[in-house]
């Protein structure tokens, strides 16, 4: 049967819910106090790693998503790796981590000295399947004294780093009970998920630590930036000496008590997050009612399905997925090319990362599910500010 040409239909339905122009994947928007706290840094001269700002970020992030403690660092990427670090991945170990995510995540391992070994995705989630894991793990490993092994490799499996794709939770309570069961800890990295929750609780924290991220293209932005969050108030102190240099509390001494790094977030930075905050809820609100606004133009585009969210979960939709069925996954490409030269922004999702060349000869588990998502995934533009058209200037 010859399937339909979808890339006029994808437009058409694109442009019935955000109009005509150019319009970016996803932009940040500065809508509120941004100029005013920004100023503010610059006025007292407190613009480095310590001011009111980062303080206040640091309580407001707690507040928002329910953790006792959070530690605002220079990127999402350095949190992974702090966060790895502090539940005791060290050189040699391996972690395991999902194939169908941004690179960050498995660099992160490596920045650890560690391995990290690939997991295929959950088509419910999008995320690490669960369910796969297990199988893998109760072929491959042995649990000793000393921790869980990866008996083909001799390697210590020390951590499981999940990612909530797109901002879609995956299914935690089942991780961590796998996860427990093995002796390993959690490490969320829920760079993609601020604002999104998985039965009334903010993803990031049902682990030992979680992550987020505050990158220019996230739903709240620093410019750069990310999070450690934890309740755990050791792993908390932790974090905040070893990325502040290791440096010792004194008048005028500079003390340090082991090598550690310069990975805090400036003020200046704190000061653009303190505002975006404010406005988070607004920005959910409003991307979650184009996710309503894209499912119902797809409905009429045959062969082609809006990623929505589960029960028990409520999303940020980060990122509006569209999903190809597999009997048109050939025509992705078609799409992507013919929504950029249309001026609507489009994607693929990320290269696989066992596709890479650096992690080629790292361990993986079996990937059909992330294989074939990986072919059929188009992510749509996604700002929040697409429901509120500017006048022209």
């Amino acid at each position: 049967m010859t399937q339909p040409e979808l890339a006029p239909l994808v437009i058409a339905a694109l442009r019935q819910v955000i109009g005509a122009g150019r319009v970016a994947l996803h932009e940040p928007w500065f809508r509120g106090n941004e100029s005013q706290y920004v100023q503010e840094c610059i006025s007292s001269g407190w613009v480095s790693s310590v001011g009111s700002f980062v303080d206040r970020f640091e309580r407001d992030l707690e507040r928002y998503t329910g953790s006792r403690h959070a530690i605002v660092v220079a990127n999402g990427t350095v949190g992974l790796q702090v966060a790895l670090q502090l539940c005791g991945v060290s050189p040699g170990d391996e972690v395991i981590v999902p194939a169908l995510s941004f690179v960050a995540t498995a660099n992160s391992v490596r920045h650890c000295g560690a391995e990290p070994h690939f997991a295929d995705s959950d088509p419910l989630t999008l995320g690490l399947s669960v369910p796969a894991l297990a199988e893998q793990l109760s072929r491959l490993t042995e649990v000793r004294a000393q921790g869980c092994f990866n008996r083909q490799t001799g390697r210590r499996i020390a951590a499981i780093a999940p990612m909530h794709t797109f901002g879609h939770p995956i299914d935690m309570p089942a991780l961590l009970g796998l996860a427990r069961g093995l002796g390993v800890p959690v490490v969320e990295d829920a760079a993609e998920s601020l604002g999104s929750f998985l039965d009334g609780r903010h993803t990031g924290t049902f682990g030992a630590c979680g992550v987020l991220s505050f990158n220019g293209n996230k739903i709240v932005t620093t410019g750069g930036g990310g999070a450690i969050i934890t309740d755990d108030p050791g792993l908390a102190r932790r974090a905040k000496h070893i990325t502040t240099t290791a440096k010792l509390p004194h008048q005028w001494a500079f003390l340090h008590d082991e090598v550690a790094y310069n990975f805090r977030l400036p003020n200046l930075n704190a000061a653009l997050g303190c505002a975006q905050l404010e406005h988070l809820d607004e920005f959910v609100a409003d991307k979650r009612r184009l996710a309503e606004l894209y499912a119902r133009a797809f409905a009429e585009v045959p062969s082609v399905r809006l990623f929505l969210e589960r029960p028990n979960t409520r999303v940020n939709y980060w990122l509006q997925t569209l999903i190809l069925d597999r009997a048109v996954a050939q025509q992705r490409d078609a799409i992507l090319a013919a929504t950029n030269a249309d001026g609507l922004m489009t994607r693929p999702t990320w290269e696989l990362l066992p596709r890479l060349p650096m992690y080629r000869n790292s361990p993986a588990m079996p990937l059909p599910v992330a294989e074939d998502l990986a072919e059929r995934i188009v992510n749509l533009p996604s700002s929040p500010q697409l429901l509120h058209p500017q006048p022209p200037a």
